[in-house]
C-alpha cells in the first residue's frame, strides 16, 4: 500500500536493505517494512546446498568413465558474495532480477570438473576405479584451495563421489576379466586345498612311518634286550656246565685215583692168590692123580659121586665089556621134581 512492503527474511537466508547506494539493514532472518521505490532488497541464501553432479572423463590410458558425485557448499561471507554476484530481488521479492543465483552452483561444478579431469587424466583406468577415496581427497583439497571459491566467500562443506563408471563395453571386459581372475583364483583356492589335504596326507603318512620306525626299534631294542639276557643265561649255563665238568674232572681224577688203587689192591690180591696157587700146586705136584681126586670129592654129595664115577666109567669105556645100570640107580640120579 502506497508502496510500503512488508518483509520476513527466513533464518537460512542472509537479507541486505540498500537505499541510495548503502546498507542501511543486513542480517538473517529479519523482519522489517520498507519502502519500495526507494529501496534494494539482496537476499543471500546461507543455509547448506547440496549440488549433484556427473561427468564423463577420460583416463590416462584413453577410456571413457562417468564420475558421479555430489557437492556440498554454503555462503559464509554473504556481503562478499553480494559484492561478486547479483543477489538483488525483483520489486515484488519473488524473484531474483537475474540468474547469477542459479550461475553460482554451476560455477562450483565447473571447477570440480576441471579437478575430476585433471585428476583422471594421471589415472588409468582401474586406478579411476579403485581410487574413489584418493579422487575425493585432491577435489576437496582443490577446492578448498581455489581462489575464485574462497573470493566468493563460499566454504566447501563436503564433496563426496557416488560411482565412477566405465562405458558398458568397457565393463563388461572387465567383468568378464574379473570373473576369469575370480575363476583362476577359485581354482587355485581349489588346488591349494588339494596341496593343503595332499600336504596333510603326506604328514599323517610320514607320522605313521616314523611311530612304524620307532615301534620298530623299540622292538629290535626289545630283541637286543632278549639276545643279551639269553646271552647272559648261556654264559651263566657254560659257566655252570664248566663247573660241573670241573667237579666231574675231579670225580674222575679222584675215581681215577681210585680204580689205580683198587687195581694196585687187586694185583696184589690176586698175586697172593696166585703164589697160594702156586704153593698148593707145588704141594700136590708130587701127589697121584686118584689121591687128589679122591680128595677132591671129599664132601660130595652122591649125586655127585655117581656123576664122576659115570664120568671114570666113560673114560675106561674101551675096557668094559658091559655094563648094567639098575633103574633104582637112575632114579636116584634123576631130579626130584622129575621123579614126582
Amino acid at each position: 500500500m502506497f508502496g510500503f512492503r512488508f518483509i520476513k527474511v527466513d533464518p537460512t537466508s542472509f537479507v541486505l536493505q540498500y537505499k541510495n547506494g548503502h546498507v542501511i539493514r543486513e542480517g538473517a532472518g529479519l523482519s522489517f517494512f520498507c519502502f519500495g521505490p526507494t529501496t534494494s532488497l539482496v537476499l543471500v541464501p546461507v543455509g547448506s546446498v547440496d549440488v549433484p553432479f556427473i561427468f564423463e572423463e577420460v583416463t590416462a590410458d584413453f577410456q571413457s568413465v562417468t564420475v558421479q558425485g555430489q557437492l556440498t557448499y554454503r555462503i559464509e561471507d554473504a556481503k562478499k558474495l553480494a559484492s561478486m554476484m547479483n543477489f538483488t530481488l525483483t520489486p515484488n521479492g519473488s524473484d531474483y532480477v537475474s540468474d547469477d543465483p542459479q550461475k553460482l552452483p554451476m560455477r562450483l561444478i565447473n571447477h570440480a570438473r576441471v579437478l575430476t579431469r585433471a585428476s583422471m587424466k594421471s589415472l588409468s583406468l582401474r586406478d579411476a576405479l579403485g581410487q574413489s577415496e584418493t579422487l575425493v581427497a585432491k577435489l576437496r583439497d582443490g577446492l578448498a584451495g581455489t581462489e575464485a571459491i574462497s573470493a566468493l566467500g563460499i566454504e566447501v562443506l563436503g564433496l563426496s563421489i557416488l560411482a565412477i563408471k566405465p562405458t558398458p563395453e568397457t565393463a563388461r571386459a572387465l567383468e568378464a576379466e574379473t570373473r576369469e581372475m575370480v575363476l583362476r583364483e577359485a581354482d587355485e583356492a581349489v588346488y591349494a586345498r588339494r596341496n593343503a589335504a595332499i600336504e596333510q596326507e603326506r604328514s599323517i603318512k610320514e607320522n605313521e612311518l616314523n611311530t612304524e620306525i620307532a615301534v620298530e626299534n623299540k622292538k629290535r631294542q626289545i630283541k637286543e634286550t632278549q639276545v643279551d639276557a639269553e646271552k647272559s643265561v648261556q654264559i651263566k649255563k657254560r659257566e655252570l656246565r664248566e663247573a660241573e665238568m670241573a667237579a666231574n674232572i675231579a670225580l674222575e681224577e679222584q675215581n681215577k685215583e681210585l680204580v689205580s688203587l683198587t687195581a694196585g689192591n687187586s694185583r696184589e690180591e690176586a698175586d697172593v692168590k696166585a703164589y697160594a696157587i702156586e704153593a698148593t700146586m707145588k704141594a700136590v705136584s708130587g701127589l697121584d692123580p686118584r689121591v687128589i681126586q679122591a680128595l677132591v670129592s671129599t664132601g660130595l654129595e652122591p649125586g655127585q659121586l655117581i656123576a664122576m664115577a659115570f664120568r671114570e666109567l666113560a673114560e675106561n669105556a674101551g675096557n668094559i665089556g658091559q655094563l648094567n645100570i639098575s633103574p633104582d640107580l637112575l632114579s636116584e640120579l634123576l631130579p626130584k621134581a622129575n621123579r614126582k
